[in-house]
């Protein structure tokens, strides 16, 4: 036998208030005159018993259903994206509501067939993700439904939400300027007087903040190396070409991760010690990053804020366009060389 489904009387009965007030803060009434202590009360004990709001109910009474709907653009599968599914889900979960989501599979058709979908299951509000923050062309859909896009940018006006690679890049050069790294850089991933088909508005903001961080003191870089791809085999194949060219960096700008550990094991094979000989530095906060030797400092991708961002977002009532940018921390760890010992934390701020 089923367990009898526990009701907006049940959490008014073990809070002592009235049936109203409780369905006032769980439905997040906007003239809801309840107390922020007597709210908090009313939300533990509906944890606590297990309260489940009727949808159908609820949106006969408020004209909402509670639901949002997610458009995903491969983050399901993705290790690194599925934080923003993370931060989404936890955030609509604190504001009672409940993420539906969809996949795309990287194709228009799916972009349109996904947004019909979830527009006829009336959610209140639509959420598009990408792994990649490229300009994607969103079907028309009833004005009343607010859009944000989530590491991504609309053909048309949208809220938006990215993360600030601009003000990493500037960071994560800064670094190495105080390290004293000024006359022997390198960057590895993109050569900046190229920009090829493939590139996105984040890694040219990613580019132009640590052109600007350079520039601010006057440092040219021995070499820029262009990769058509950025994995370990590529990461490897540039600095050994570059080593044996006679060209020794004293430090490396590795565009991601995945290239900085292409780059340890070729500077390893050439007899060169990260930190103590090259400073090596990268982008993304890949989970490996944490057991190289010595560990790899990397700008991060803040996902699940901007998951989190992307629902508080959705569901304000003065939603407007343009665009919120998340700061990417700074994760300090032991392959900078000289770096005073202050800054040698988890996270750095900038």
């Amino acid at each position: 036998m089923s367990a009898r489904r526990v009701t907006l009387s049940d959490v008014a009965a073990r809070v002592g208030l009235s049936k109203a007030a409780v369905s006032q803060v769980l439905n997040s009434h906007p003239a809801s005159r309840v107390s922020v202590d007597a709210a908090a009360r009313i939300r533990a004990a509906a944890g606590e018993l297990g309260y489940r709001p009727n949808l159908t109910a609820r949106s006969l009474t408020t004209r909402r259903s509670g639901v949002i709907g997610l458009v995903s653009e491969a983050i399901t599968t993705d290790r690194f994206g599925s934080g923003m599914i993370r931060g989404a889900l936890a955030e609509a979960k604190r504001q009672g509501y409940v993420l539906f989501i969809t996949e795309t599979e990287d194709q228009q058709a799916g972009i349109v067939s996904s947004f019909g979908v979830l527009v006829d299951h009336q959610v209140d509000g639509l959420i598009y993700a990408s792994i990649r923050p490229h300009a994607v062309e969103l079907p028309e859909i009833n004005a009343d439904i607010p859009v944000v896009m989530l590491n991504a940018v609309a053909s048309r006006p949208t809220a938006t939400v990215l993360a600030d690679e601009h003000a990493g890049g500037e960071s994560i050069v800064r670094l190495l300027l105080d390290a004293g790294h000024t006359e022997d850089v390198v960057i590895i991933g993109r050569d900046r007087s190229v920009r090829p088909a493939w590139t996105t508005r984040a890694i040219e903001r990613r580019l132009a903040g640590i052109s600007a961080a350079l520039a601010a003191h006057d440092v040219v870089p021995i070499s820029e190396i262009d990769m058509p791809e950025w994995d370990p085999d590529h990461g490897y194949e540039a600095m050994r070409g570059l080593l044996a060219s006679g060209r020794r960096p004293g430090a490396v700008i590795a565009l991601n991760d995945r290239l900085a550990f292409g780059v340890y094991r070729a500077l390893t094979e050439a007899g060169l010690r990260v930190s103590e000989d090259v400073s090596v530095v990268s982008f993304d906060d890949d989970d490996i990053a944490l057991y190289l030797e010595p560990t790899l400092t990397t700008a991060a991708l803040p996902y699940e804020e901007m998951g989190a961002l992307a629902v508080r977002i959705l569901l304000d009532p003065d939603l407007t366009v343009g665009e919120q940018l998340v700061p990417m921390p700074i994760r300090v760890r032991g392959s900078v060389s000289a770096v005073p010992q202050e800054l040698k934390s988890f996270d750095r701020p900038h």
